[in-house]
């Protein structure tokens, strides 16, 4: 199929251009003055023309979790996520158990290619490799040292899939499960951490680049002791992952880790939970009750548990936090967390040659249309 985006203001790397975008089949083949005559034509009426948002870091949305390990669960969440501008997402798993965990990724690796919304990019493991004081809403129960035996057992011979890994950087074994990890090319990740500055920055000596949810369940900046929020900042070339639903993480916390990471390297998420797109009520997460209403999912103890913040809203927080033009907001829901993943090759970015996941959006981040693969599907 060959389609030609017209009166869009397209939305690249540093700037916007008000051209046409022609796709054919699954790539972008031409950003130009001129219309092309064999194609479907889509009027952008005046608004965004974006790549697609990254959501590296989703649990669940609209009643579905991708621990339930069913096709109809992950084609829920990939339908569901492309109405709030996500093209391509790695369904979260949350420690549990051995069996639990491997029957969750064994869904995703063998229904990837098969969902109808968003793209499956992989999975991202959070968990079980954590240290229990910082668990968050990660159930202490199945929390476990890391080590390569239980990745290699949790993973089975689906271990490809998984592009993103957190763990603890402060519990034995962390070293050598991260050497393993590296040199299969997965991500690694500090979070869930009571781990000092240094602890941390041995991991990132090995190769680890990325922080799970900053400022959440990790050690804090402290003037003499500047903790893994501390290290987030400090470090070059690391992606920091950010919550940025107003709950999380404060408006004037999230400013100053926006200015320390700067545009490159800070990556919004969502973290979000099964009652995101939901009324306000009882939901569940890694077999916990959770409470949802004021705009927060809670466990019964107060706990925040995940969010239920959507990626286009995130995207529009981060222009009114931060006060940066949308070119800048949608570079940290697309190109840098394609880069944390290493998939910025294909995704993340309007370019020639790369993959039509394009999106179409108005001044508020409301979505008009979306594209994945070159297909009309939104």
């Amino acid at each position: 199929m060959k389609y030609c985006i017209v009166n869009g203001k397209i939305i690249l790397n540093d700037q916007i251009v008000e051209k046409n975008l022609w796709i054919q089949d699954e790539k972008i083949i031409n950003i130009t003055d001129e219309t092309d005559p064999e194609a479907t034509v889509i009027d952008a009426q005046g608004n965004f023309v974006s790549p697609g948002f990254i959501d590296v870091h989703t649990h669940g949305k609209n009643g579905s979790d991708a621990m339930n390990a069913t096709f109809e669960d992950l084609d829920n969440l990939s339908v569901s996520n492309v109405k709030t501008g996500v093209t391509g997402f790695l369904p979260t798993t949350m420690t549990q158990s051995q069996e639990s965990t491997y029957a969750a990724i064994k869904n995703i690796a063998e229904n990837q290619d098969k969902v109808n919304g968003a793209r499956i990019i992989g999975t991202h493991m959070e968990g079980p490799f954590f240290n229990i004081k910082h668990k968050g809403a990660q159930p202490g129960e199945y929390i476990v040292d890391p080590s390569i035996e239980m990745f290699d057992k949790m993973t089975g011979e689906y271990s490809e899939v998984v592009k993103l890994l957190s763990l603890a950087p402060e519990m034995p074994g962390s070293d050598a499960l991260t050497k393993y990890l590296l040199e299969k090319g997965i991500t690694v990740s500090l979070g869930h951490t009571g781990a000092t500055y240094e602890e941390g920055k041995k991991l990132l000596d090995l190769g680890a680049d990325h922080f799970t949810h900053t400022y959440n369940a990790m050690t804090p900046l402290n003037h003499r002791n500047p903790g893994i929020v501390g290290l987030a900042m400090d470090s070059d070339q690391t992606y920091a992952e950010l919550i940025l639903d107003g709950h999380h993480v404060s408006a004037p916390a999230a400013r100053i880790l926006y200015h320390a990471k700067g545009d490159d390297y800070l990556t919004l998420i969502t973290d979000s939970m099964e009652a995101c797109m939901k009324d306000p009520g009882t939901y569940q997460l890694g077999g916990q009750g959770v409470t949802v209403e004021n705009g927060t999912a809670r466990l019964k103890d107060g706990t925040l548990a995940g969010s239920i913040l959507c990626m286009n809203d995130a995207v529009k927080n981060a222009m009114d936090y931060f006060h940066i033009d949308i070119v800048k907001a949608v570079r940290l829901a697309s190109l840098n967390p394609a880069k944390s993943i290493k998939v910025e090759d294909q995704l993340g970015s309007i370019a020639v040659g790369k993959l039509a996941d394009i999106i179409i959006f108005d001044d508020q981040v409301r979505l008009k249309h979306a594209f994945v693969n070159g297909k009309l599907i939104y």
